[in-house]
């Protein structure tokens, strides 16, 4: 089983490649079968699989085949791992920045400006 950190891993590496953004992007909007998600792309339907095999291994998507069709969806639990990850470092960077900001404005104007 997967911790924590290697789930994020292999989010962010699913989520780093233009084509798979794209299919996610795609799927947000609501499920689609492997031939729709391949229409408007340039590539065979042999790449298209391979990219949602990334996506599913990473657990963003999944699929489900009934006859000869396979569907797949989006898992935004995967998604909000990311998101959180995400987050959490904004958070610390506006923190750091607020406090630059005070530290900034508590020197006042620094010696030799013009101003």
């Amino acid at each position: 089983m997967l911790n924590h950190e290697e789930r994020l891993d292999l989010v962010f590496r699913a989520l780093g490649d233009r084509t798979r953004r794209a299919l996610v992007e795609r799927l947000v909007r609501g499920p689609a079968s492997v031939s729709e998600l391949a229409a408007p792309l340039t590539m065979s339907l042999a790449a298209v699989v391979q990219h949602l095999q990334v996506l599913e291994t990473a657990g963003i998507v999944r699929s489900e085949k009934v006859g000869r069709v396979r569907t797949c969806r989006i898992t935004p639990e995967a998604l909000r791992a990311g998101e959180a990850w995400l987050g959490q470092r904004r958070t610390s960077w506006e923190s750091r920045l607020d406090r630059l900001g005070d530290v900034l404005a508590e020197s006042g104007p620094s010696e030799g400006s013009t101003s």
